[in-house]
């Protein structure tokens, strides 16, 4: 659609920019169960014009409102009461969550039309399947995909909204604070259900700067002093993790985790039903999210490919949401994003080539790594690649089942295959921390089992007799990539694994050889 299109030419700063500012004009509404729709509006039209609104189920029926102005909303707070606190003392903190509960309610109750309530899951993956044998092509059973799995409107609006109410609480101690999303929440690849990563901003740049120059003196505030920025970092966690804990409506299970390589708080947020993760500033983590925001919107291919990657890989085991030495979904992204690269012509451009097209307002220098890249989507040249889905899908099984992980590590910055710089076992460059390994937990077994999967899969699309299967209501395409692999295909798994094993060992045979003649001739050195 025309919007759609208008939306996807928008910088990543301007769509944050703009969800930020809808979320401070929303307040969250626990709805009671036999709800008349218009009498709802009507009363809260009273408080000011309803811009927009949307009814979802979360423990009960909730509404989330959006009004035109921000005054209304202190409009609406004012008529609002204390909860009585006959059984339970309360926290007399004024947030923007409320509960309706209808004065009368036999009375009300016959003119009830059923409210329209907006998904914020996404289907099994067993009801996935069955959707996906409808389809007519591999393409279009990508597509699907992505729209069960890609996060809808309604739920950008509920993860904006989530930070916003943590933002309250910052406020209280640093006024000028914002609270925002990263990663999968705007990165175009979030899919419904996933946690919102949200961090703590104290840098309204720009506007200080340039009145800081006007007059004869250097003036600057008197702030406490701590030895390190991490110190900062872990108090200010700390007493916002408390407060939430203390004073937040619906904050549950807070976890502060403040000795981890970037501290953080994590906690459930009952109102809108997320598990989120707090954390203080980080600037590359954005510009990680701007990038693949970038990549996600130059061409529809790029998030039908990963969705259906992801699912892949989630339905066979080889990522997990629990930390260990599986890949990460973010590894998974990456290596995507390389195969595009190095399609011919490219699918999506390097880093470098995002790099060369920056103006002086896209330079950013972060802790000394250059993470400038073109912000405006307008000035990046459309790829004259035509390959479709079906060709793409079978072509990363191919690739990636047929890549030299011993020698070679995946480099998106140049968009080559360049020489591993240390024996992990997978090694994918950190597009800005160039001397970072992003998929350093991936141990040798981990990797063989994706090796395995990846060959398999491409085997299972060459073999296929589309037609013969869909006659025979068999799954095909890729319904078929989304079965767990059973008993018929473990057998020429193991012959997949044999392969990777003897190769394996060879590597192995071949390091100890390398190590011994370094041996020999550091003896020699000697």
């Amino acid at each position: 659609t025309d919007a759609e299109v208008s939306t996807r030419k928008k910088t990543f700063t301007e769509v944050q920019t703009e969800r930020l500012d809808q979320a401070e004009r929303t307040v969250l509404i626990k709805c009671p169960s036999k709800l008349n729709e218009k009498k709802l509006l009507r009363y809260l039209s009273s408080h000011g014009n309803v811009k927009s609104h949307f009814f979802f189920e979360n423990r009960g029926i909730s509404a989330l409102i959006e009004f035109s102005e921000k005054s209304s909303i202190a409009s609406l707070q004012d008529a609002v009461g204390i909860p009585s606190a006959s059984e339970h003392h309360v926290v007399p903190f004024k947030s923007r969550l409320f509960t309706f509960t209808l004065k009368n309610p036999v009375s009300q109750h016959v003119e009830e039309t059923p409210l329209h309530l907006s998904p914020q899951c996404h289907i099994p993956v067993k009801d996935l399947i069955q959707k996906l044998c409808l389809a007519d092509s591999i393409s279009s059973q990508m597509y699907i995909l992505l729209n069960e799995y890609q996060l809808t409107e309604e739920n950008t609006k509920l993860r904006f909204l989530a930070c916003s109410l943590v933002r309250d609480f910052a406020r209280a101690y640093f006024p000028d604070s914002t609270v925002k999303p990263f990663g999968s929440s705007v990165n175009t690849f979030g899919k419904l259900g996933c946690d919102v990563d949200m961090f703590l901003d104290f840098h309204d740049t720009g506007k200080h700067a340039t009145k800081m120059q006007k007059g004869p003196f250097e003036m600057e505030y008197q702030m406490k002093r701590l030895p390190s920025e991490r110190l900062a970092t872990q108090r200010i966690l700390s007493v916002i993790g408390d407060c939430l804990d203390n004073f937040g409506p619906g904050c549950t299970n807070v976890q502060k985790i403040l000795n981890a390589r970037c501290p953080l708080v994590k906690f459930s947020h009952q109102p809108t039903g997320f598990d989120c993760d707090l954390s203080v500033s980080n600037s590359i983590a954005i510009r990680s999210s701007e990038l693949l925001y970038i990549y996600g919107c130059l061409d529809s291919r790029v998030r039908a490919l990963v969705f259906s990657i992801r699912c892949w890989a989630r339905v066979h085991g080889l990522t997990n949401s629990a930390p260990g030495t599986w890949i990460t979904n973010f590894s998974l992204t990456m290596m995507v994003m390389f195969f595009l690269q190095r399609r011919s012509p490219p699918i999506i451009p390097t880093l470098d080539q995002l790099k060369e097209l920056a103006d002086e307002k896209d330079k950013h220098i972060i802790g000394g790594y250059d993470c400038s890249f073109v912000s405006d989507l307008r000035k990046i040249k459309p790829t004259k690649n035509t390959e479709t889905l079906d060709v793409l899908l079978g072509e990363f099984f191919e690739y990636f089942g047929n890549f030299d992980f011993r020698k070679n590590s995946i480099n998106l910055r140049k968009g080559k295959e360049v020489n591993k710089p240390e024996s992990s076992p997978l090694y994918i460059w950190n597009p800005f921390e160039q001397d970072l390994n992003i998929s350093k937990n991936v141990n040798q077994p981990q990797l063989e089992k994706f090796i395995a999967m990846a060959r398999e899969s491409a085997w299972i699309l060459q073999k296929e007799d589309k037609t013969q299967q869909m006659i025979n209501k068999e799954p095909w395409g890729l319904a078929a990539l989304l079965i767990p692999f059973g008993k018929s295909t473990s057998r020429r798994m193991k012959n997949r694994i044999n392969g990777i094993g003897s190769e394996t060992i060879r590597s192995l045979l071949d390091s100890l050889k390398l190590t011994n003649a370094n041996s020999q001739q550091k003896a020699v050195g000697k």
